[in-house]
């Protein structure tokens, strides 16, 4: 029997013992809250500002707040937040926030349900174990409502609702959600409400109600992307936590931060590429993080990413992102919906799928633009209006790999489309 046998710690000593690179890789987790964020400053304060007169016991603006993905969004608005609640304390006024994240909780019912409970959960006193927590599905949403703001009116103060990835909930259920919430202080007389919604996708608006949209949005905020300078900061603070010190070559974090600045200037990037680095050069049993690693890291990361996006996508859309493939195939480097709807009704016809509507292949593009898997532009074409234009960033061998493990998008019965047919059609 090996000494790995007899050792309580078995297979997993040598990893316990080695302490060569990280001291606490959970700093470079997207999921850690640092102190102080390097950059934000300005986006911090107006946040601080708006919210502000809810010290008061006044009710704040609305804000939307906008950005590319890991520009500093959720982590500002989250921190901006708990000061807001630590102050409210001192002043003995009733602040509370309450976080929703809208890619999980993404219809009105969950939505209302959530705000309730998590009221319910900071409010509730012994005395109150007999009132009933709202189930995740089951009542009629009217009574959902009530109960909400029967909470609201019991305990009086600001709530800061704040709608994290808001886009996916309006996509998903429309903006009858907002438009109650939005509405919600006409029904109240001593509770107030505002709402803070955060999203990636500055076109999501163009869903909503303009009722709606005024409301929401009576401030809105930009936050920018990072440019390499403000990475390097960022990397450095979460470095000297992160890492033994000496491990790193002198030019990893301007690598890295190099790299992500080009990722339109994600901060999340960033950190995945320094944390993969240091992964890889302990697993080569290496004393030093090197320049190596990281270009290891970052093909990794997008191996992985690509493989995991494209692999997890529903039928229509890899029925659509064959399309695009397809018509690369056929010599197109940029490829318009109008011609991608072509080719994906073919696909629709052969495989037996239900054909979407022009339109719903055109929010199924946006969707791959927005996870990164082609890029687009719209393009004005005089008196006969706009279009959408796409093309891939780099080689699509990944894509086709993955697409061919799908059993239907693998079907001999593809073989049959016609591409010389479609070449005419497209002349």
């Amino acid at each position: 029997m090996s000494d790995e046998n007899t050792n309580p710690m078995g297979l997993f000593k040598k990893y316990l013992t080695n302490r060569r690179i990280f001291k606490n890789r959970e700093v470079l987790r997207h999921s850690y809250r640092p102190h102080i964020l390097p950059h934000r400053k300005p986006q911090i304060d107006q946040v601080a500002s708006i919210l502000a007169p809810a010290l008061n016991n006044e009710t704040p603006s609305n804000i939307l707040i906008y950005g590319k993905t890991g520009t500093g969004k959720t982590a500002s608005v989250r921190y901006v937040g708990s000061e807001l609640v630590n102050a409210s304390a001192l002043t003995e006024t009733q602040c509370r926030i309450v976080h929703l994240n809208c890619e999980v909780i993404d219809t009105q019912y969950r939505v209302l349900a959530q705000i309730a409970n998590s009221l319910e959960d900071v409010d509730q006193h012994p005395s109150d174990s007999a009132r009933s927590h709202i189930p995740m599905t089951g009542w009629p949403t009217d009574q959902v409502y009530a109960e909400l703001k029967n909470q609201l009116e019991a305990n009086g103060g600001v709530l800061v609702i704040v709608l994290d990835e808001i886009d996916k909930l309006v996509k998903k259920s429309g903006d009858d959600t907002l438009y109650n919430l939005t509405r919600i202080n006409s029904d109240l007389r001593h509770a107030k409400v505002s709402i803070i919604g955060i999203s990636n996708d500055l076109r999501f608006t163009d869903f909503l109600d303009p009722r709606v949209l005024s409301s929401l949005s009576e401030e809105e905020i930009v936050f920018p992307p990072y440019n390499a300078p403000q990475l390097c900061d960022i990397l450095q603070q979460r470095a000297e936590l992160a890492f033994v010190e000496g491990v790193l070559e002198e030019s990893v974090i301007p690598l890295c931060a190099a790299l992500a600045a080009q990722e339109h200037g994600d901060a999340r990037r960033a950190l995945d590429l320094l944390r993969v680095s240091g992964e890889l050069a302990d697993r080569d049993n290496s004393t030093m993080v090197i320049e190596k690693h990281v270009k290891m890291a970052q093909e990794k990361i997008e191996t992985d990413s690509m493989v995991e996006c494209v692999s997890t996508l529903p039928t229509q859309s890899k029925a659509v992102l064959y399309s695009m493939l397809i018509l690369e195939q056929m010599g197109k480097r940029i490829f318009t919906s109008g011609e991608v709807s072509v080719v994906y009704r073919e696909i629709a016809r052969v495989l037996d799928l239900d054909v979407l509507t022009h339109r719903r292949i055109t929010d199924l593009i946006s969707e791959l633009n927005m996870l990164g898997v082609i890029n687009t532009r719209v393009v004005s074409r005089g008196r006969y209006g706009r279009t959408k234009e796409m093309w891939f960033d780099a080689t699509t061998q990944k894509i086709e790999d993955v697409i061919s493990r799908d059993p239907r998008l693998s079907d001999q019965r593809l073989k049959q489309i016609d591409t010389n047919r479609l070449r005419a059609m497209f002349r």
